[in-house]
């Protein structure tokens, strides 16, 4: 699934591609995809809007237009194209956006899992309204992860968009790693400065991952071309069995709650 550095990057793409552009028509293909309104009700309403500013909250993508806030989330698969002209449509095709410009905006999804709503301009956005803080979020404190984690194992107060909105398993991942601490360590057992360590090398890894356009290891796509980097500097996570960089023992990988773990047995305690 695409993760914080993933959203961030396809938000600021777009942005680039598509600021100012002014939609001509809007087609869904797969209804399941549109949450709110009905699919046709979600055509209707993007019709005419121009798109103003793009923004990020968790990994939710927040599209501003002259009436409306467009809220897609990924999931697992989703990928947005633009295109020039209309001929790139294939199965995985779930929505098409003509634009007034001659071009396309394309939504892709092989697993159907991303959804999208749309609300009408300074309406709450329901799908965002129980997210934590951001990970740079001033906010984000010792105090605020204590509280939160209170008899909770790190990576499971990682992974809770309702405490840091925005990670998942591959940061989740490669925070605990760069804290020296295992997936499974109990937030109540860390200290104020293990606290505080973890919250600096967790906007330490989202902004390199961000600077390197975020990780394939899941696939997203913010432009053709653009692919993500942070792949090459990840320390453990998808490495089960290659060597540690740091020791050279054996990556583990374990499964929690589903989700494939991956640590150093040596350098995390």
């Amino acid at each position: 699934m695409p993760e914080l550095p993933e959203v961030e990057t396809v938000v600021r793409t777009l942005e680039k591609r598509l600021k100012g552009a002014c939609v001509a028509s809007c087609t869904v293909f797969y209804d399941k995809l549109v949450d709110d309104p009905d699919p046709r009700t979600f055509e209707e309403h993007l019709t005419g809007e121009t798109f103003l500013r793009f923004s990020r909250r968790g990994k939710y993508i927040l599209i501003q237009t002259g009436h409306y806030t467009w809220v897609a989330h990924m999931r697992m698969e989703g990928k947005f194209f633009v295109y020039p002209d209309a001929s790139l449509r294939d199965k995985h095709t779930h929505m098409m956006i003509s634009l007034e410009d001659g071009r396309y905006l394309y939504y892709k999804d092989t697993r159907k899992f991303g959804r999208m709503e749309l609300y009408p301009a300074g309406e709450k956005i329901r799908a965002i309204e129980n997210l934590g803080l951001e990970p740079f979020d001033e906010r984000l404190t010792p105090e605020y992860l204590k509280e939160k984690g209170r008899n909770r194992v790190l990576k499971e107060v990682l992974l809770d968009q309702t405490v840091i909105a925005g990670i998942g398993n591959i940061y989740a991942n490669e925070i605990a790693f760069a804290i020296g601490r295992r997936p499974s360590a109990r937030i109540a057992k860390m200290s104020k400065k293990s606290l505080a360590d973890l919250i600096r090398e967790t906007r330490r890894i989202l902004t390199q991952a961000i600077e390197a356009g975020g990780t394939t290891i899941r696939s997203y796509n913010s432009e053709p071309g653009i692919t993500g980097r942070f792949q090459l500097e990840v320390m453990v996570h998808g490495r089960e069995n290659e060597p540690c960089k740091i020791c050279g023992t054996p990556i583990k990988k374990i499964q929690y709650k589903g989700r494939g773990t991956y640590y150093c047995v040596r350098c995390q305690k």
